[in-house]
């Protein structure tokens, strides 16, 4: 049994103190003011450990969560973010010095490019957070999201009880911030060619929208006050409004600009007349599983809108914190969704049964949704239904699933993209890609099946609009718009191909038991009111992997049959939800929560492997 198995061992075992491993990783630590940390140097204080990776829009939801548990907890807790890639171009360090100062990470970060502390604590999924008291024991692990107000009552109990024990230490943590930079544009996710020949830019990390003169550098004027905030507003008189990291633009039929909201979980509209924003749907509030898919707009919660295109007499949301697509009928005022079922991975066929990985682009043509599906590294798009009843489909054009990426051009089958962001429909009926994480825009014309490459050493483009016969690319990382010309030809390029880097689980083929643990956090019960309080769904790429044990059910525990003449590896895809509620007889309404994650496990089918695979959704806290 390898060392991170006895780890997990001794995780499953209740009232056992187990050591935090100390922290390493060769990238270093950003947000210290170059001081290299540890834990020993930080007993004495409460440290949560938030295993992340940027690319993950879960682990950018657990970013904000942790946000008011650092504040309120300032001088006892610290938390340092384990930085774990999953793609080649997350384990760069100035990607992620990037991405530090771009989602607003203000704890210090541990650059952990080759998933050694990832492994030493037996991490299995992002995000991941284990809590470590100040004398320096693991006593909580999540996966997932949602596990704050767990994390939260832990905190507190662990304050009063060393505090008494005279083992808690307070005072200004290890944060110290960066310099800032100026600049007109900082880190802008996408863009839209105004009907006036203006480009107006979502401004993400300065959360404001930004309208540029056609040359794409001067500065026509700011929409919203620069600070993250939820509020309408910018009729002369009104106060500013606010943005909390937008992201996509569309021009709707009524003139109105669309925004997706990005963490305001909100579609918001921008009148270019009268400079006045004012939301359209969404309630401010993250959704969750249970909660209503359709509704009147302003009642139903979204999860994080990434992009907005109009197709098909309706504004089509890529819904990315749920992994679906949506959609906003201006008519009506309602939002309902689309396509997807809120699982992770890629699945064509009917609308309502594919399966999208952080939809984050789209663009319309007359017939077609083009969506650029990033975790899965894939260019996708949707055919609309048929007035005879038929449903809307998904198909996929680019792309295999979410372990397989790269930088390679050829016939679509074969060619390989990486965690793309953008998507742009050119004149001539093929699309632009922006292939973010490969620096590059591509080309795929579905006339001819195939990928090129039309431009390189592009810092990370997120979005591109076509302005005649040139096109203007987001330039995310670099900060800017570049105005290129469309080539006639591709750009030659070094086919390159990539698998996550993480190691294989080594399995037995047979009977293979599969645990999901769920602790319920201290003051809190199973919310069986309305039945079941949890849901497992199971399934394998290629489903050849396994014989029996896919689908859904309400036990975390299942026993899955592996084949013993299928494929040698493959990936099992797990997703886990569990509900829970205070459980105090004297409380009328009981706070209730929802603990859910996906997992995707690389399996190694051998006769030596395991014949138990445990998947810890929360634990330890009750130890």
């Amino acid at each position: 049994m390898g060392a991170s198995a006895v780890w997990l061992a001794l995780l499953m075992a209740k009232r056992t103190r187990i050591r935090a491993p100390e922290l390493v990783g060769g990238g270093g630590w950003l947000n210290t003011g170059g001081a290299q940390l540890s834990l020993a140097a930080l007993r004495g204080r409460i440290v949560v450990l938030d295993f992340w990776t940027f690319c993950c829009v879960n682990c950018l939801h657990v970013l904000d969560e942790l946000r008011e548990l650092e504040e309120k907890h300032r001088d006892t807790v610290v938390v340092v973010g384990v930085h774990s890639p999953k793609f080649v171009h997350e384990a760069e360090h100035g990607a992620v010095v990037d991405a530090v100062e771009r989602y607003g990470v203000h704890h210090p970060v541990l650059d952990d490019p080759e998933l050694a502390t990832w492994k030493q604590y037996a991490v299995r999924a992002w995000p991941t957070l284990v809590v470590v008291d100040p004398e320096g024991y693991v006593v909580a692990q999540h996966a997932g999201e949602g596990h704050v107000h767990a994390i939260e009552r832990l905190v507190a109990e662990l304050e009063a009880e060393h505090a008494a024990k005279g083992t808690l230490r307070r005072g200004d943590g290890p944060y110290r911030a960066p310099e800032p930079v100026a600049t007109h544009l900082r880190f802008p996710g996408k863009a839209l060619r105004l009907p006036s020949g203006n480009l107006l830019v979502s401004d993400t990390t300065r959360h404001r929208l930004v309208e540029l003169a056609p040359d794409g550098e001067t500065v026509v004027r700011r929409i919203g006050s620069g600070e993250k905030g939820f509020a309408d507003g910018g009729i002369p008189g009104d106060s500013a409004p606010r943005f909390n990291e937008p992201q996509g633009l569309a021009l709707l039929p009524s003139g109105l600009v669309a925004v997706a909201d990005t963490v305001n979980h909100a579609i918001r509209s921008f009148d270019l007349a009268t400079g006045s924003v004012t939301t359209l749907a969404g309630t401010g509030r993250q959704w969750w599983q249970g909660a209503p898919v359709s509704g009147r707009g302003r009642e139903v919660d979204l999860s994080s809108p990434w992009d907005v295109a109009w197709f098909d007499g309706r504004l089509w949301i890529a819904m990315a914190g749920v992994h679906q697509l949506w959609t906003y009928d201006p008519a009506t005022g309602t939002v309902e969704a689309a396509a997807g079922t809120t699982n992770e991975g890629l699945l064509d066929g009917p609308a309502a049964q594919a399966w999208f990985a952080q939809p984050s682009g789209l663009a319309a043509t007359a017939d077609r949704l083009w969506i650029a599906d990033a975790e899965t590294s894939a260019l996708r798009w949707l055919e609309p239904g048929g007035a005879e009843g038929r449903p809307a489909r998904v198909h996929t054009a680019v792309g295999t699933g979410l372990f397989d990426f790269g930088h390679r051009d050829g016939p679509a089958a074969e060619a390989l993209l990486q965690h793309p962001l953008g998507v742009t429909a050119l004149p001539d009926g093929s699309v632009a890609v922006s292939d973010t994480y490969n620096h590059a825009l591509r080309r795929y014309d579905p006339a001819t099946g195939a990928v090129t490459t039309l431009a390189t050493d592009l810092r990370e483009p997120s979005d591109a609009v076509v302005d005649g016969d040139e096109i203007v690319v987001v330039e995310s990382a670099r900060h800017r718009l570049t105005r290129l010309r469309l080539p006639e030809e591709a750009v030659r390029v070094t086919p390159v191909a990539h698998r996550t880097r993480r190691a294989a689980t080594d399995v037995a083929p047979g009977r293979l038991s599969l645990d999901v643990v769920f602790h319920a956090p201290r003051g809190q019960k199973l919310d069986t009111r309305y039945g079941p309080a949890t849901r497992l769904l199971v399934s394998a790429t290629p489903p050849e992997l396994l014989e029996s044990g896919e689908g859904a059910g309400t036990d975390l525990a299942r026993a899955v049959v592996l084949s013993a003449d299928g494929p040698a590896e493959g990936v099992l895809h797990v997703s886990a939800m569990a509900a829970s509620c205070d459980d105090d007889p004297s409380v009328e309404y009981p706070a209730c929560h929802v603990h859910q994650q996906d997992w995707g496990v690389p399996v190694r089918v051998t006769e030596s492997g395991a014949r138990r695979l445990p998947l810890i959704l929360a634990g330890l806290d009750e130890g």
